[in-house]
């Protein structure tokens, strides 16, 4: 079979569908590149343990391709303020708040089922997506075309390949493009409690040298998501105890914030190792990365699969703003999008890579002048406004 498309993408996870969904919206033939075998759905009622903190760029994406309204709304939370806290006895805090940065919300938190839910029921009623089962074996590029070679024999031709298959990209791989790879040693530990008192729509974060960077996020009711990027070997005891334990540790953490936590559902525990991930490009001819596939960044800042979607909406605009006389996978096409995704990409880059860095150090001096600084800019509305900004994807 040879199944022909203007826009083929590979890897369909929530960033591969939402580009699917959006070149199509855009008059696009797309092909979606599946696995061939999908995953089990988990129980409906449980809480995914894997969840998004969605900012206002993924939120008009969302919005644009018709996915934001068919999201379960009983399972999404606002987050309204966060407030995040420095470490030891001269422990700093910067909060930020929906009021004071003239918005809504400063994010949403999803679940991943969710949003895949989601974008699955979407993509059923797109009649320009192609959804194919499979597994790439070959990729080659012409002057006209690039050609996806399944195991089974079929073969895939478009104009543009869109490589949206994760951090260990098949089709990064594919183009031979080089990236700088560096773990954190560090785990990010994820799982649901529930909550003694209400957690008013406050994300909380806790900056520890010894204990990583712990973030509790809001649920729906009074129901908080954890993740906590451990120290490897923190991660190692973390999961050799029982989610009490845990709850016990975060009760103890938060103090008079949210009261006793307990577990939402047994043995619900999940982990993943960090790491930063730089390749040397993110276009090669006739193809182009997005999500994971085009940076990995440390979790800290919660914007990994905001810049994914950020990806997205960029990789579309500079397709639909091609000219006719171009076609979807022409070079200076995806100079644009490479030209327009870099600082925003670097900037995410240095940041997290920076912020892990300097509260991964123990040493007393460097933990007095953080927790100043954190305690400075909470001081400084001008400033604060602007990281509120960048990090809500939009100006203020």
């Amino acid at each position: 079979m040879h199944v022909q498309s203007d826009v083929c993408i590979i890897g369909d996870g929530a960033i591969g569908k939402a580009a699917a969904l959006g070149f199509a919206q855009a008059g696009l033939k797309v092909t979606l590149l599946s696995p061939a075998s999908a995953q089990p759905p988990a129980a409906a009622d449980d809480w995914d343990v894997r969840v998004y903190a969605v900012n206002h760029i993924a939120h008009a994406l969302l919005s644009s391709v018709k996915v934001w309204e068919a999201l379960d709304a009983s399972r999404v939370a606002p987050v309204d303020a966060m407030v995040v806290n420095g470490d030891g006895a001269t422990a700093g805090e910067l909060a930020f708040d929906a009021y004071g940065a003239r918005v809504g919300a400063l994010a949403w938190i999803v679940e991943d089922r969710n949003l895949n839910q989601a974008l699955d029921a979407a993509l059923k009623f797109a009649s320009n997506v192609n959804v194919v089962r499979g597994r790439a074996v070959a990729l080659q590029t012409n002057e006209t075309a690039a050609n996806v070679q399944l195991a089974n024999g079929d073969t895939l031709s478009a104009e543009l390949v869109v490589g949206a298959d994760g951090g260990q990209s098949w089709v990064r791989a594919q183009c031979n493009i080089d990236f700088d790879y560096r773990p954190y040693g560090q785990r990010a530990i994820v799982s649901n409690f529930a909550c003694e008192m209400p957690h008013h729509d406050v994300a909380y974060q806790w900056f520890s040298a010894a204990e990583g960077i712990i973030a509790l996020l809001p649920l729906p009711g009074q129901r908080v998501s954890l993740v906590w990027s451990a120290p490897d070997g923190l991660a190692d005891t973390l999961l050799k105890e029982s989610l009490t334990q845990i709850a016990a540790r975060l009760t103890k953490l938060a103090g008079s914030k949210l009261g006793t936590l307990s577990p939402l559902q047994p043995e619900a525990l999940k982990s993943f190792p960090l790491s930063l991930l730089r390749p040397h490009a993110i276009t090669a001819p006739r193809v182009a990365l997005i999500g994971d596939a085009a940076h990995v960044v440390h979790p800290l800042a919660g914007h990994g699969m905001n810049l994914g979607f950020a990806d997205v909406a960029g990789l579309i605009k500079a397709v639909s703003e091609r000219g006719q006389h171009r076609d979807c996978g022409d070079a200076r096409v995806l100079s644009r999008y490479a030209r327009a995704r870099k600082e925003d990409i670097l900037l995410m880059q240095l940041t997290t890579d920076g912020l892990a860095r300097l509260f991964g150090t123990d040493l007393e001096p460097v933990r007095v002048m953080r927790n100043f600084g954190l305690n400075l800019v909470n001081q400084l509305p001008v400033l604060k406004r602007r990281l509120i900004g960048h990090a809500l994807g939009k100006s203020l």
